[in-house]
């Protein structure tokens, strides 16, 4: 096999598991909408994996070291901020992550070398 004939047949492949994976649970699950468990997964899962994204974005921040996880800290604050505020996760997350990569690569709270 070629690599072109190889890498229309992986993105095939990798487009067919995608759509599957995305359609088996509508399928699997019609007209068990309101059942209790789906009910409490869809009411505690997003906070639960947001939670555990927060924990993995702020997991190697060293804040005895510069600059003492100030850029995570603004971001997330700026983050929560704008979803109480506005209840929007898409602005709020993309505020946070504009911030957070403003600050890093703008070097903000870093310490300028003489």
């Amino acid at each position: 096999m070629d690599t072109l004939s190889y890498l229309i047949a992986t993105i095939a492949v990798m487009t067919l598991a995608t759509v599957v994976t995305r359609a088996l649970p509508f399928l699997l699950l019609r007209g068990r909408e309101h059942h209790p468990l789906l009910e409490h997964l869809g009411r505690y899962l997003p906070p639960a994996v947001m939670t555990i994204l927060v924990l993995f974005a702020v997991r190697e921040v060293e804040p005895l070291t510069a600059p003492y996880g100030l850029p995570e800290a603004v971001a997330l604050t700026i983050t929560i901020g704008l979803q109480i505020w506005r209840r929007n996760p898409l602005l709020s997350i993309a505020a946070g992550t504009g911030t957070f990569m403003y600050l890093v690569q703008s070097g903000a709270f870093y310490a300028p070398l003489a």
